[in-house]
């Protein structure tokens, strides 16, 4: 097993079932690298490397089930045979769930000597007073922290020293031997469930350890073992491999030893003689169930008054967060100390599920595993018809510390025909009533989750829905329009498997949305059936790798797939060779994928051949690619630009911004552009700071071809000045061109000369120019004379233009202001942002506003000093009521808060009118 050494300050709470969820692969090959290191059982006491000194309190947590008290056993094995651990001279032990009796008995008080010899009688007091005088050589052991129902105290001021004179309660004697006033030098280890660690104060531990079960490899040895046959043992692993859910648990030796046994009587029966194996949690605690009645069965025929009795003594402890119940208290309130116990062992089948520990003063009761336990209490409201599940659900409703949450999983699948099937041979029927009444509540409450925003109830009400295998419930429940929301949530392969089986069962789900979740290749893997069911998935952000994209070229080639948006933006470890196994999926004749987006994936050149193949391949559908912030340069999209060519290829938006590229790989691009059968409509080049005047000539020219069909283009950040001006003139006012958008941000050099060029263009009746953006290219006053011209052209079709960030000045508004009040601009939105503006222009723009002429219905004017003057002005133009602005951006360094208040009480006074005008400051 795998036994890790932590950081003081790393704990885990969370039930076994989830925990074993929280991607254990992960933990011990990940995690443990950065936070903790490996160590063997014998070294709990040594000093680490660097350290002066042994560590004398130490913590060892684990889920249940993993084997603390068997390493505490080994411990004691290990000391009484002289082979390790002969530092100390003795060896204490002490269970947690002994000292609570002691605390509630007739000497809650007592010294440490008095509780020592409680246990071991025959130290008596001179030879335990020798033997006291040597703390340094002393172990105490205090096995199971969770099993105790008192809180240890680090923060009481009340501590003892003297362990012969000094009484106090139990709990404070523990207390005082972690906080070292008591016998100091000695050394103390508490073992405990990651649940019961807050109780701790893990400043004072010298070393916390968590044992973190078996190695993937060691499952294996432990089902070949179990079976005694390589062959049966490598099926039954081979088929746990494939379930996520049974292999998630073997990491946990009493879970995979349950799982064994259940699995044994299934791979050891002749095949054509096996019922269906457990897929569920559900359902493999049924079968383990069903082996063990239907093996006593001559032994008890009471069976099922038993088991009524048994479920609700762990209801009991579910409740109560009980896992220890004791002879003179639970058992016999539950009716179940004389009817089902001898006097020395547990009778029939009971010894199975109930574990039995005896003292000379008391005996406990443990069910094997807390899962049991909460199976056991979810059945007893099968059996027993007047079990009170209404007033169940309502507590179950109200209850919010996640004490129930398995429960409620085992109540879900219980109420299974097949369950009623396999446990009704053996028990009776059961109460259909009850589980019709169930499966309405599950419903219920995954609708409400699936509308709500908490992601970790959506999650939970998943669980539930696949426990049931319920097909038409969970398609009921969750629809196929419904967009599921996991952004930033921790998943593990568990979980992924949950949501795949449930999404899958819908048939189809619209979106998908994962994006901030890391997901390993097998948690991808076991989503696979769910991806193949949604229209839209967003994995961004997911660290996903090259070994994900197996599976989701598998989901994309599925015969059943739906899929056609897919987004993989920012993974950056998924370079070529994932990309290169996408495109296999791409390639077949099942993919319906439209919309793909591979933004900073790390991806080169390397991968474009193969990415070329899937544009051209005959069944292709993609519409749009996304390849922003990868290194493709000019040889990458060279091999692009061959796909691009060809008639099979539908790609109509492409996205190159940030490649790398220069004005080499333009004459590809122009001759895809203009090829036949090109879709193309719109072209990304941004931040492709080589591409300057040259590439930009050379795509003008394929811009004045008929058979280019590009609406809209964006070369923002792409070093261009007024050279290339002309060129872009020449295609803007050519009689084929479709141009509609243009984005030319932050080109600095650009300046007003080639914004005058640009404008001839733009004037020409062939011009079908919508959107120019012009933010950041080193503009002043006089270019707004060529602009103004522009927009009161008769022929102009410019709605949006962003003079962003440009020098232009009162001067220049004013002049643009001219035009804007023509019956024959068209301008709708506007941004003159940090234009240099003052309160002299502002006249101007109010002016405009209150035209009738003005079609403007957004106006961006903040990082201006407009100052209150100008900011009244603008005010009197939007109350006009010709104005048909609709939002004005303005700043708020320059208006005061009495200014701000008229603002808004402009806008109340707009609203109740009927102009709904928002003002943004």
């Amino acid at each position: 097993m795998v036994f890790k050494q932590f950081k003081r300050t790393y704990s885990e709470r969370l039930h076994e079932l989830e925990k074993m969820g929280k991607t254990h692969a992960e933990l011990i090959e990940e995690r443990t690298k950065e936070k903790c290191e490996r160590i063997w059982t014998e070294q709990l006491f040594r000093r680490s490397p660097g350290s002066e000194t042994d560590p004398h309190i130490v913590v060892v947590s684990g889920v249940a089930g993993i084997g603390k008290s068997t390493m505490v056993q080994k411990i004691m094995f290990d000391w009484a045979r002289g082979t390790q651990y002969q530092r100390f001279a003795f060896v204490f032990l002490f269970k947690f769930r002994e000292l609570t009796l002691l605390d509630t008995e007739t000497e809650p008080q007592m010294p440490l000597t008095r509780l020592i010899v409680r246990h071991y009688k025959y130290l008596n007091d001179p030879r335990l007073r020798q033997i006291l005088q040597k703390p340094e050589s002393l172990l105490f052991i205090f096995d199971g922290l969770d099993e105790y129902k008192h809180k240890l105290d680090f923060t009481h001021s009340k501590l003892c020293s003297n362990p012969e004179e000094d009484y106090f309660p139990v709990h404070t004697l523990v207390t005082s031997l972690v906080r070292r006033t008591l016998l100091t030098g000695c050394t103390v280890l508490i073992t405990t469930r990651p649940t019961a660690l807050e109780t701790l104060a893990m400043k004072r531990v010298d070393r916390f350890a968590e044992i973190l079960g078996f190695f993937p490899e060691q499952r294996l040895m432990y089902f070949n073992k179990f079976f005694g046959d390589a062959d049966r043992g490598s099926e039954a692993f081979q088929y746990v491999e494939e379930n996520a859910i049974l292999y998630t648990m073997c990491f946990n030796p009493s879970y995979c030893w349950i799982i064994c046994s259940v699995l044994k009587s299934h791979f050891m029966t002749p095949e054509e003689e096996r019922g269906a194996a457990p897929r569920t949690v559900t359902e493999l605690f049924v079968m383990f169930l069903h082996n063990i009645l239907t093996k006593h069965k001559r032994e008890a025929k009471d069976q099922r008054e038993i088991l009524i009795k048994l479920g609700k003594m762990a209801y009991y402890g579910v409740v109560n967060k009980t896992l220890v119940f004791y002879d003179k208290f639970e058992m016999s309130t539950f009716g179940l100390q004389t009817v089902v116990l001898s006097s020395t062992f547990l009778s029939g089948f009971l010894k199975e599920i109930l574990q039995r520990e005896s003292t000379l003063e008391h005996t406990t009761y443990t069910f094997y595993h807390l899962t049991l336990q909460e199976f056991m209490a979810a059945l007893s409201y099968y059996l027993d018809p007047s079990g009170g599940i209404e007033e169940l659900l309502v507590k179950l409703d109200l209850c919010k510390d996640g004490r129930f949450e398995i429960l409620t999983q085992f109540l879900a699948g219980l109420a299974r025909p097949s369950v009623f099937k396999t446990l009704g041979g053996v028990l009776g029927e059961f109460e259909r009533k009850t589980a019709k009444r169930i499966l309405e509540w599950v419903k219920q409450k995954a609708e409400q989750a699936l509308q709500g925003e908490d992601k970790g109830e959506v999650l939970r009400v998943c669980q539930w829905l696949y426990e049931t295998q319920n097909k038409r419930l969970i398609r009921d429940a969750i629809g196929k329009d419904l967009k599921m929301d996991f952004t930033r949530m921790i998943l593990s392969p568990l979980d992924c498997a949950v949501l795949g089986s449930v999404i899958s069962c819908c048939g189809e789900l619209e979106e998908l949305d994962l994006k901030y979740t890391h997901l390993t290749s097998e948690c991808i893997m076991r989503l696979a059936p769910g991806l193949i069911c949604c229209r839209r998935i967003d994995l961004s952000r997911c660290r996903l790798t090259s070994r994900c994209c197996s599976a989701l070229s598998s989901a994309l080639s599925s015969p059943h797939s739906r899929l056609t948006e897919l987004n993989l933006s920012n993974n950056n470890n998924m370079e070529d060779s994932g990309v290169n196994q996408l495109c296999e999926g791409m390639r077949s004749e099942n993919c319906k994928l439209e919309k793909l987006n591979l933004s900073y994936c790390g991806l080169t050149s390397r991968c474009c051949s193969t990415l070329s193949s899937a544009l051209s391949a005959p069944h292709s559908r993609l519409t749009e690619l996304t390849l922003s912030k990868n290194i493709m340069e000019d040889s990458g999209v060279n091999q692009l630009c061959e796909g691009l060519r060809s008639e099979n290829c539908k790609l109509e938006k492409l996205n190159l911004s940030s490649c790398g590229l220069t004005s080499r790989c333009c004459s590809a691009l122009s001759s895809a552009l203009c090829a036949p059968h090109s879709r193309l409509t719109e072209l990304n080049l941004s931040k492709n700071k080589d591409m300057e005047d040259s590439g930009v000539e050379q795509l003008c020219e394929v811009l004045r071809s008929e058979n280019c069909k590009l609406e809209k283009l964006n070369l923002s950040k792409c070093c261009l000045t007024s050279r290339c001006c002309s060129a872009l003139c020449s295609a803007l006012s050519s009689p084929h061109s479709r141009l509609t958008e243009l984005n030319l941000r932050e080109n600095n050099k650009m300046e007003d000369s080639g914004v005058d060029q640009l404008c001839e263009g733009l004037r020409s009746e062939n011009c079908k120019l919508e959107k120019l953006n012009l933010e950041l290219c080193g503009l002043t006053s006089r270019c707004s004379s060529s602009l103004s011209s522009v927009l009161s052209s008769p022929h102009s079709q410019l709605t949006e233009l962003n003079l962003r960030f440009n020098s232009l000045g009162d001067a220049g508004a004013r002049q643009l202001c001219e035009c804007l009040r023509t019956p024959d601009c068209k301008l709708k939105t506007l941004s003159l942002r940090s234009c240099d503006l003052t309160s002299r222009c502002s006249s101007s723009l109010s002016s405009v506003l209150s035209s009738p002429h003005s079609q403007l219905t957004e106006l961006d004017l903040r990082d201006n000093k407009l100052g209150y003057s100008g900011t009244r002005q603008l005010c009197e133009g939007v109350r006009t009521t010709s104005c048909k602005l609709k939002t004005l951006w303005l700043s708020d360094k320059e208006i005061s808060e009495s200014e701000m208040k008229n603002l808004r009480s402009l806008q109340e006074e707009l609203n109740r009118t009927g102009r709904q005008v928002n003002i943004k400051i």
